[in-house]
């Protein structure tokens, strides 16, 4: 069974995946954080979308904290030769379930240990460095030499394939291709929150992925008058649409939607065969 037939594919790394994903995230308690109210509903819906198609799972040992990677773990190993996981590192979890920032490079190389660990895997296929500065909610300068170098090192030792960044500016982005190729960069961007245009275009002309989080919104579904009759003109879902504009932005464009309920899952991938009409286009593009 494979319902993603449209999306096409994109290189990620020395791969290609096809371009509809998913976020693993949401397989954890509230939060991100301890265990789903459903394990086994938690390993049906990773085989089921496996088993649609998908080939690029986005995950993060910090959610749960390892819950996520040992469910994936359990649901889908040994991996099947053309699915690629994606991984972050830079948090880590308090007992309370509070976000903490890990960015030293001990830090870096002890997550990346973890996550080897709770994949069961010698080798990641990529790890995207979270980068927390300022407040850590959006990208905000500061130079991530250590950090990036750090993640390089492990990659030159074998144990890391391919490396990327999470919530980058463009200063940081260059600054990593000095000590290491960068695959794919992973920030917020979806049909409102449109500050990396520029950026989405300038990696394209480069080959790199990009990789948006919250691609439907984040905590607040989106919400717009024209998504919803546009939506009813195309006989969909408004979040369904949201998930085709955004591939059809650009073709370097992967999209990683979480859920935790295969009916959701099967309705995101749907997202695949919805074709927008320029009009149509046209209208989502003056929302932002």
């Amino acid at each position: 069974m494979n319902v993603i037939s449209k999306s096409g594919t994109y290189r990620l790394g020395d791969r290609q995946v096809v371009r509809l994903g998913y976020g693993a995230m949401q397989l954890t308690g509230p939060g991100a954080f301890g265990p789903p109210e459903d394990r086994g509903a938690a390993i049906a819906l990773l085989r089921t979308a496996v088993e649609s198609g998908v080939n690029h799972i986005d995950t993060a040992d910090f959610y749960g904290p390892h819950i996520t990677n040992q469910i994936i773990k359990e649901a889908l190993h040994p991996y099947s030769d053309d699915l690629t996981i994606v991984t972050k590192v830079g948090a880590s979890r308090g007992d309370d379930g509070s976000w903490k920032h890990a960015q030293e490079p001990f830090q870096l190389v002890d997550a990346v240990t973890e996550n080897l660990r709770n994949l069961g895997v010698d080798v990641l296929d990529v790890v995207n460095l979270r980068i927390i500065e300022g407040n850590g909610m959006a990208p905000a300068e500061g130079s991530i030499e250590s950090r990036f170098t750090a993640l390089a090192e492990l990659q030159q030792k074998g144990v890391i394939r391919h490396l990327g960044l999470s919530n980058a500016t463009e200063h940081q982005i260059a600054e990593a291709q000095l000590i290491a190729p960068v695959v794919c960069v992973q920030n917020h961007y979806n049909l409102v929150h449109r500050s990396d245009d520029a950026l989405i275009d300038k990696l394209a002309d480069q080959g790199i992925a990009f990789v948006p989080f919250f691609p439907l919104g984040g905590f607040n579904k989106l919400q717009s008058d024209t998504l919803s009759r546009i939506a009813s003109e195309l006989n969909a879902t408004p979040l369904q649409v949201a998930l085709a504009w955004l591939l059809a932005r650009a073709p370097n464009v992967l999209l990683i939607p979480g859920t935790s309920k295969v009916a959701h899952l099967q309705e995101n991938l749907s997202a695949a065969d919805l074709s927008i009409p320029q009009t149509s286009m046209a209208e989502l593009d003056r929302l932002a």
